[in-house]
């Protein structure tokens, strides 16, 4: 990524000081990330884990299914024990994307190694995992819900402060075409970073565009930190580098940004790597 031309204001969700428990179990993702095949298990290893071996044939349909044109599925693991678990976990690891979702039931999501292979994990409000789901799709459907649910279509009126300028066209055109916006439209982006804010524009702007409950990070673009905002269809995107400095300030206006989501080539692509996971795996069967 080439230097910006001009300085860079950092402003909006993530551009203060967090508070000490925010996101604890979600650290601001470091550098690229390619696709590595998980460390497998032998297959010895997996003989009688057949509910564990189930529930990867389930996944190698529903992610064959959605790269043919099908729809995202979902699937409950409340009936795995630890050892078909402890296999799943293995085999899934962690990849490029994670999620929370804050609220009365906090919601933590990670994709696999397998993109568009999502672990999603419902908590109560102690923080207790209360719902373990897979889900294959290109992104978890709680995010799109949650960041809907808490948002409204409309700006919320704010009194601005002294010394606002470049904010107040910036409100007006976000103002426009939530108003006109329909479902299908494409993303429509604000490129902060080129506008030439002050301190008072950025403090304005992240008063009217307040974070809402969807944090998404992450690094298979680089570092990026994706937030909702209260209003509809509309999420705050910030690129860093590995100072955790922002390179990339921008406004994006659509169901949920296309940074955070899994394609269906991707989708296929993982499809072929869990065959060959379950391939590997299964040789302990066939050799009985």
């Amino acid at each position: 990524m080439k230097p910006f031309p001009i300085p860079v204001v950092s402003i909006g969700p993530g551009s203060q000081p967090e508070e000490e428990d925010d996101l604890k179990y979600l650290d601001m993702p470091k550098g690229m990330s390619t696709f590595s095949m998980p460390d497998l298990p032998e297959p010895e290893e997996a003989a009688g884990l057949d509910e564990a071996l189930g529930v990867l044939r389930w996944l190698h349909e529903a992610a064959e299914a959605y790269a043919n044109g099908g729809d995202s599925q979902r699937l409950d693991l409340a009936s795995l024990d630890d050892a078909n678990r402890k296999l799943l976990d293995q085999v899934l690891g962690e990849g490029e994307v994670s999620a929370t979702v804050s609220g009365e039931a906090p919601v933590q999501a990670q994709e696999s190694v397998f993109a568009g292979v999502w672990r999603v994990r419902v908590c109560n409000s102690a923080g207790a995992v209360v719902r373990d789901l897979l889900e294959v799709g290109p992104v978890p459907e709680v995010l799109v819900a949650a960041s809907q649910g808490a948002s409204r279509p409309v700006l919320p009126q704010v009194e601005p402060p002294v010394g606002v300028m470049s904010a107040l066209p910036v409100l007006a055109e976000i103002a426009d075409r939530s108003a006109t916006r329909g479902e299908g439209d494409p993303t429509h982006v604000i490129n902060l970073t080129l506008l030439p804010l002050s301190p008072a524009d950025g403090t304005y702007l992240a008063a009217v565009l307040a974070p809402g409950p969807v944090v998404i990070l992450s690094r298979g673009f680089g570092n990026c930190r994706i937030t909702s905002t209260v209003v509809r269809d509309t999420w705050w995107v910030q690129y860093f580098n590995n100072m955790d400095r922002t390179l990339l300030d921008s406004i994006e206006m659509t169901r949920i940004p296309e940074v955070a989501m899994a394609g269906r080539e991707d989708i296929r692509d993982s499809a072929m790597r869990i065959g060959e996971v379950l391939e590997w795996l299964e040789q302990s069967e066939a050799g009985e």
